[in-house]
């Protein structure tokens, strides 16, 4: 199966011998490419060398590239971060990797109050070109500390790209188009994904667009990182019921492409926003009031929202189940949107 790609195909099997990897090696693939291209170019993070990282993104790096471009750090996410702040302003292109999201929480006066306003606060004449890459999501017992989706509080500061690959071909290409930006970029991977397999195809990929993975004509489903794969399950199960849904991946979460949202809603006249992060004040609600905003005259029910259960994600795998979306929600919800026109809680 193809991707489409804002409208277009952006793998051809015909131009390309079709291979598949995970989404691991591709991550890996991307790094190792932008070092080579560029020498500027160097990791650190939490045993990135030796390790290879938490996940093991980084394998075998630092024996080809050496320890000063894969750069093992203390555990201080607040000097390393802003290490690499300051090696982008000094005309390096630093990767910064994060163990977990919850970790980045000890870094965000360097990334929200420094890497994202210096080029406001500048008046143009600095640029933060840093790319920070953190893991997010749960689904692999590791608890309250390590397991929160909080990619809508990086997604609402102004001076930040927020990037969220959910396909091997995201996680192999977007990492290229995200080195050559001049302003500071969040790259968010979650830890579900990094077995995905798949073909990485040609690149490069933009970081601008949403892409319309499913085509269909009854319900749009609104989708990012992890629960991507389970919209387009749930997509599946709601064919066999005579329901045509449209699936989208939202891919930047900051800034939103809302003229695809607008474009499907326009089309299918329903939307269900489904979000791994909690549902109060969160990336569903943004959304959900986009799409509302754009479509409110082609809605033919409210714009639902399946979302996080707000609670800290627990460790036993039954109670972490029961606290995120699950294929059975999504099709449950788009279900009484299309035959009730309810959105439901």
């Amino acid at each position: 199966m193809t991707d489409e790609l804002n409208g277009t195909i952006i793998d051809n099997p015909e131009i390309s011998p079709r291979r598949s990897i995970t989404y691991r090696q591709a991550m890996n693939d991307a790094i190792r490419a932008a070092m080579l291209a560029d020498e500027r170019v160097f990791i650190m993070g939490e045993d990135v060398a030796d390790y290879g990282g938490t996940y093991a993104v980084t394998k075998g790096l630092h024996e080809e590239f050496g320890r000063e471009r894969v750069r093992n750090t203390p555990l201080s996410e607040s000097g390393f971060v802003g290490a690499g702040i300051g090696a982008a302003l000094g005309g390096m292109r630093p990767i910064v990797e994060i163990m977990t999201v919850n970790f980045s929480l000890l870094a965000l006066d360097q990334i929200v109050n420094t890497a994202a306003t210096l080029r406001h606060m500048s008046g143009g004449q600095l640029g933060v070109p840093v790319v920070i890459r953190m893991t997010t999501g749960a689904g692999r017992q590791l608890a309250a500390q390590h397991s929160h989706s909080l990619e809508a509080w990086y997604a609402h500061v102004p001076g930040l790209k927020v990037v969220a690959p959910a396909s091997v071909v995201d996680a192999r290409w977007m990492l290229e188009t995200a080195l050559a930006d001049p302003d500071p970029v969040v790259i968010f991977e979650h830890t579900s994904l990094y077995t995905l397999e798949g073909d990485p195809g040609p690149g490069p990929v933009d970081i601008d667009s949403a892409a319309v993975l499913r085509s269909g004509d009854d319900i749009t489903l609104v989708s990012s990182a992890g629960m991507v794969p389970k919209a387009l399950e749930a997509a599946d199960h709601l064919e066999l019921a005579g329901i045509s849904a449209e699936v989208i991946d939202l891919r930047v979460l900051r800034p939103l492409d809302h003229s695809a949202l607008q474009r499907s809603v326009d089309r299918t006249h329903r939307a269900l926003v489904v979000d791994e992060g909690w549902r109060s004040v969160g990336l569903s609600a943004e959304v959900a009031a986009s799409i509302t905003e754009r479509c409110f005259y082609q809605l033919d029910a409210p714009v639902g929202r399946t979302a996080g259960v707000e609670v800290p994600i627990p460790y036993a795998k039954h109670m972490e189940e029961a606290a995120i979306p699950q294929v059975a929600d999504i099709v449950a919800a788009a279900s009484r949107l299309v035959r009730e026109g309810v959105a439901g809680v």
